[in-house]
């Protein structure tokens, strides 16, 4: 017997579902599934998880949606590259249409959105409605529409059996095995009734009719199913999963090309403003040496064809120096030349020797990762310009997973359970005790609450710990694409307005190998530039941040001192014990000093020995010759 589920939701459909994406894709693997579908309400959010498990544990995946209209459930299932944009932009629509959280869809949507997607409709039971529904998702979906029978053992599976039949023989649609998956075992099935109370508001023991009957919303195994479903409708699981050929590993992601003049190339464009941006670097000519890596730079960048990537921030950071924002490229974008020359970046290659292969490399196949400093007082008008210069339908901020932290966790499963809001309060304040099970239940029995609640809440707390909650917006990552973005991820409105997110974060967008953009605040750039404009008035000095002074011997003087207070970077109690040991004379001193005081290093027991070498009293050794240029800076 072989089985694919095709109706299953991962607790990226928030609140609802008791299990991470992983989860349900490493038990269906494990129970000998065919394939598995992720069908989040209304919702991408959590197939690229899925996908990255899927691809371990070498189980098909397929993409699709959960959604509810009325009464009735939908879940529309991608069959290829075509049917995926659709999906994409038809969750983009209901979401946008809609306040934060929250979708509207209308049946009209569903005429002509999604010609190449198949559905499975769940009827609402109401004969009325149902044979409206029937008669127009028919028509729509013609030879792409089944009937979901769903046998959860609730007592009602023989009425709905012979109801549903009713519906198929009317309209003439197969029907198909589904399982309403929520968790990917009937352990999770506590920790499912929890979060069905938090969604609404209420206690376990207030759910009533609300709460599931039992654990059959789970990843069942194959022979459990045998008996529950007759063989037609589990073979039509798999008539469905063959015709449902879509990866994630199909996506192609282009970046705008509206930075290029017509009539010349990406590289051609990012060569003719690398040297413009040399000749004012260096206005009495490159060295051989500079020259030599920007042309290896420009022939990587070239090969891995990320030119529009750099020309799109360089579009940025002209934007802001036209306004007169002050901005700074940081990370690893330091170790190149490319970006020197574009003012991305402010590390001269004559101060510090760079490593380019930091910044991109061929062997590791990782996009390049630039992120951008701007005023925070003024950043706004970066972000602005970007939804100007590209709209809306092809820019928007990553999004950023907001999940269950010990704080809300214990309270969110504490009223719940229905204990008293004072106690809860009172553990969510001090919640250094309940790293161990037998420090909560003292807790509790000093609380005056005994018996096996305590265990039963630690228990509660350690599953939901790390749950996704909502999604929110990243602090400044944006994502622009060439053709509109709704067909490659679902876009939805943030809380703040005027700002719209797409259903993928930070780590979504890296495992797919998309290229994303960080606008980012600092304030002390705007304290920096509030300095210049005091010293224009007061002393006449025109200073910028290419003028600065690289090493001026007195400012070096005070950092030996440790006189860093309010000094970015360098003013914790760790760096300002660190500088009068290391006494930095340079630029990239500072470097040194900024990334050895770090957990790592420190508990590397790194510390004290390039203290030692760095004074002379230790001989410098290297592991092997070819990585001498590497460690000798």
């Amino acid at each position: 017997m072989a089985y694919a589920e095709l109706h299953c939701v991962s607790n990226f459909t928030f609140l609802r579902g008791a299990s991470h994406p992983r989860e349900l894709v490493e038990t269906a693997s494990t129970l000998g599934y065919t394939a598995l579908a992720i069908t989040d309400e209304c919702s991408l959010a959590g197939v690229v998880k899925a996908h990255v498990a899927a691809q371990n544990s070498g189980l098909p995946l397929i993409i699709g949606a959960e959604f509810q209209l009325q009464g009735q459930r939908l879940i529309a299932l991608v069959s290829n590259r075509q049917s995926y944009g659709e999906l994409s932009a038809l969750i983009t629509l209901a979401r946008r249409r809609s306040s934060k959280g929250e979708y509207r869809l209308e049946w009209p949507d569903l005429s002509d959105r999604l010609p190449n997607t198949l559905l499975i409709w769940l009827p609402s039971g109401d004969l009325e409605p149902d044979h409206e529904v029937g008669e127009h998702l028919s028509y729509w979906f013609k030879d792409r529409l089944w009937i979901g029978v769903e046998h959860l053992l609730d007592g009602n599976e023989t009425y709905q059996y012979y109801y549903y039949r009713n519906l198929a023989a009317l309209w003439q649609l197969p029907m198909v095995a589904c399982g309403d998956v929520h968790m990917h075992s009937k352990e999770r099935r506590a920790l499912q009734d929890t979060l069905t109370a938090i969604r609404h508001s209420c206690s376990v023991m207030e759910l009533g009719e609300r709460r599931f009957a039992n654990a059959e919303r789970r990843l069942r195994s194959l022979p459990h199913l045998e008996k529950l479903y007759p063989a037609t409708l589990l073979a039509e699981t798999l008539v469905i999963a063959k015709r449902c050929q879509f990866s994630l590993e199909e996506l192609r992601y282009e970046y705008p090309d509206n930075v290029v003049p017509s009539h010349l190339t990406p590289a051609e464009q990012l060569r003719l403003l690398t040297e413009q941006g040399a000749q004012k670097r260096w206005p009495n000519g490159l060295s051989a040496n500079v020259g030599q890596q920007i042309e290896y730079e420009l022939s990587i960048i070239e090969q891995l064809h990320y030119e529009c990537y750099f020309l799109t921030v360089q579009d940025l950071v002209a934007f802001a120096r036209s306004r007169k924002i002050l901005c700074q490229g940081r990370g690893s974008a330091a170790n190149s030349v490319v970006c020197y020359c574009l003012f991305i970046t402010e590390v001269s290659p004559d101060q510090v020797s760079l490593l380019f292969e930091r910044f991109i490399s061929t062997e590791r196949n990782e996009p390049p990762d630039i992120d951008v400093d701007f005023e925070h007082e003024r950043r706004e008008e970066v972000i602005q310009y970007i939804y100007q210069r590209y709209s809306r339908e092809h820019a928007a901020l990553a999004a950023t997973v907001i999940t269950y932290r010990p704080r809300s966790a214990v309270r969110d499963v504490g009223k719940a359970l229905g204990l008293d809001p004072l106690f809860i309060e009172q553990l969510s304040q001090s919640l250094s005790w309940w790293d161990r099970s037998v420090d909560l239940q003292a807790q509790f029995e000093k609380a005056g609450a005994r018996g096996h609640m305590a265990e039963h809440f630690y228990n509660l707390l350690q599953e939901i710990l790390g749950f996704p909650r909502h999604l929110s917006q990243h602090v400044g990552g944006f994502i622009i694409t060439k053709s509109p973005i709704s067909t490659l991820v679902p876009v939805e409105n943030a809380s703040m307005p005027e700002r719209t997110v797409i259903q993928w974060d930070k780590e979504d967008i890296e495992a797919l190998g998309l290229l994303k953009i960080d606008i980012l605040a600092l304030g002390m750039l705007t304290a920096i530039h509030r300095c210049f404009y005091l010293i224009r008035n007061h002393q006449g000095t025109e200073l910028s941040m290419q003028s600065i002074p690289k090493d001026d011997s007195a400012t070096y003087d005070m950092l030996c001192k440790a006189d860093s207070v309010g000094v970015f970077q360098i003013e914790s109690r760790a760096q300002m014990a660190m500088l009068p040991r290391l006494r930095p004379r340079n630029f990239y001193d500072l470097v040194i000093e900024i990334a050895i005081v770090r957990p790592g290093p420190i508990q590397g027991g790194m510390v004290h020995p390039y203290l030692k070498r760095r004074q002379g009293l230790e001989q410098v050794t290297y592991p092997h010759p070819d990585i001498k240029n590497v460690l000798e800076r």
